[in-house]
């Protein structure tokens, strides 16, 4: 008697299974991209698109708005207060990158593994990164001002006043930097601190083996070994830097005078305000082109020192 068995499948069918579950497989993949996506259309794409319409017309909050082409944009860059603060940017780049990358650095660099309770320290070092911009920036504002912390530990110790921080334009910008990099340093020292545990240790032990100092093994095998992450760090580093808003929005209010007016602060001015929604919006785009232009010398720059083989 015949053994009734089911047909083995015939290589035709298999494709066909295979390509259902794989369609399946996409369905369900887009199904779940689908609520990301659409919040990245509804709330990036589409303002973004929305902010360049806008920078070519005259648009009050309240009326109706009118096309005058580039004319924003003229204004922008003619007006000697965008001028300023787009020097106060600059500055504030210029001091907040650098302390920033040599602070995070050296601190990564110290803690090797030899130190006792090094995974504390990074613990220690990463909370002011986690910790609401705003709450940072009133507890500074209140260590600053004149009879805070750091005047009355002065007139304690040394008998002397602190400097007018935030009053003074010659301190207020330092005072900012200051309190940005210690609000921001513990996010590149987390990268820093795992691109140097990951330098493969032999290299390090040959190295020692040659009579290498501790200097010259950082920088001959160390710190050629994480370019790519220090490369990565400068980069995000430099794109919020120029997006800086909430420091000098709540501990000068832009002073004096217009002293530590960011640019982004200027585009909050215009838009909300003076209810000037052309004006922000093109200069949000001039922000735009600044950032996009730094970032593309950076990516042309990146070819001379950071070295991806191991």
């Amino acid at each position: 008697m015949a053994l009734l068995t089911r047909p083995p499948a015939t290589p035709a069918s298999r494709p066909a299974t295979t390509t259902g579950r794989q369609s399946r497989s996409s369905w369900w993949g887009a199904a779940f991209a689908l609520p990301h996506g659409a919040g990245l259309v509804f709330f990036t794409v589409v303002p973004i698109a929305a902010s360049l319409v806008i920078s070519f017309f005259n648009w009050p909050m309240l009326g109706t708005p009118s096309w005058i082409g580039l004319g924003n944009f003229t204004k922008i860059l003619s007006d000697p207060i965008f001028g300023q603060v787009v020097v106060n940017t600059l500055l504030f780049v210029g001091l907040y990158v650098p302390l920033n990358l040599v602070v995070s650095l050296g601190l990564a660099a110290w803690l090797t593994p030899r130190i006792k309770g090094r995974h504390i320290f990074r613990v220690i070092f990463f909370i002011p990164a986690i910790t609401p911009v705003v709450a940072n920036v009133v507890v500074w504002r209140l260590l600053y001002q004149p009879n805070g912390l750091i005047d009355a530990s002065l007139q304690s110790t040394l008998g002397v006043h602190a400097p007018n921080f935030l009053g003074d334009e010659h301190w207020a910008m330092l005072a900012i930097v200051a309190m940005s990099v210690w609000q921001g340093f513990g996010y590149n020292l987390l990268v820093f601190s795992a691109a140097l545990d990951a330098v493969p240790e032999q290299l390090l032990d040959a190295a020692r083996i040659d009579g290498a100092s501790a200097w010259t093994t950082f920088w001959r095998i160390k710190f050629p070994l994480i370019s790519p992450s220090l490369f990565f760090a400068t980069m995000m580093t430099l794109i919020t830097s120029f997006q800086v808003f909430a420091q000098p929005f709540i501990l000068t209010k832009g002073g004096p005078g217009s002293a530590t007016t960011s640019i982004v602060q200027y585009i909050y001015n215009q838009g909300f305000a003076l209810h000037k929604l052309g004006i922000a919006s093109a200069g949000a785009w001039v922000l735009f082109v600044i950032i996009l232009g730094v970032t593309a010398v950076q990516f042309l720059g990146q070819r001379k020192w950071v070295h991806y083989d191991v």
